[in-house]
């Protein structure tokens, strides 16, 4: 199926991307007007897109059906300030229910069941229940256009980051198996990001991985190894050397790369690459 956006309604052009796009951080943006009312509010168009400056941006799109704006975009446009609070999974049906449409001036930390706590350098209350939140200023707003739908760029800088001690090491770094993140799909649907399902992907450092071009054609043509676990074994600085002291031979070449990815899956890499530079032996098999 191909879709083309301009013979898509906006509601239906919503409903691809956000199944497509995904999974989204949700910010839980907490702003206030001039005359001191405050609103809190979720958006899952969110994401940090500079470290110095250290800026995030997030969206408040105008609404569909009437092409009227965000609580929360008419208060920034009056106090340029906003505190972004990181939704974790112990938040996330209070910040569903923040997400509301309430009459202008009703107070959703009351709605939520949040507790205000006072931030350091912003007027914007700061939820108490939130595990991490950042204080920012608005630098900018650059609406994406003025129909239904369209996105109103809220570009803020981060001034200040208020994180549980219960997240932290002792050398003060952050504990990433146990934020608990949760994250925006499409729909209903939602997702959480808990230790079991964390993974890590180990990058070069200072040097260049020899990419795919440079593994040896068999095993670059695998009918076995996809292209995560090709990408694994291209990611090693230099073409491995077969070590003569490795003796393990397997009967046949899909046996082989078979063992390769169950290696390879159990992070052992180096071993991954012995086996695949093995000699294949017909009268030898593994045991």
């Amino acid at each position: 199926m191909i879709l083309y956006s301009s013979e898509l309604t906006t509601v239906e052009t919503q409903y691809y991307l956000q199944h497509l796009i995904a999974p989204r951080p949700i910010a839980l943006a907490s702003t206030t007007n001039a005359q001191g009312n405050v609103n809190l509010s979720p958006f899952s168009f969110f994401n940090m897109f500079s470290n110095r400056p250290p800026i995030v941006i997030f969206s408040p799109v105008r609404r569909i059906r009437n092409n009227t704006t965000k609580h929360t975009l008419e208060n920034i446009v009056e106090v340029p300030e906003v505190a972004i609070h990181i939704v974790t999974y112990d938040i996330v049906h209070q910040t569903s229910l923040a997400s509301c449409e309430y009459p202008k001036g009703t107070d959703e930390f009351i709605k939520a069941g949040f507790t205000k706590k006072q931030a350091s350098l912003i007027k914007p209350p700061l939820v108490a229940e939130a595990a991490a939140a950042l204080e920012c200023k608005v630098t900018e707003i650059k609406p994406l256009g003025n129909e239904g739908g369209a996105g109103q760029l809220v570009i803020a800088e981060v001034l200040c980051m208020h994180i549980n001690d219960s997240l932290l090491s002792a050398d003060k770094k952050v504990h990433q198996q146990n934020l608990g993140h949760v994250a925006r799909l499409g729909g209903n649907w939602y997702a959480k990001i808990s230790a079991s399902n964390l993974f890590s992907v180990e990058k070069p450092n200072t040097q260049l991985g020899i990419g795919f071009d440079a593994l040896p054609e068999h095993i670059r043509n695998s009918e076995v190894l996809t292209g995560n676990h090709l990408a694994q074994l291209a990611n090693v600085n230099v073409l491995p050397e077969k070590d003569g002291s490795f003796n393990e031979q397997i009967e046949n070449k899909y046996n082989l790369h078979s063992f390769a990815k169950s290696l390879i899956e159990e992070g052992n890499i180096h071993r991954a690459w012995q086996v695949l530079l093995c000699s294949v032996d017909p009268s030898r098999s593994l045991s």
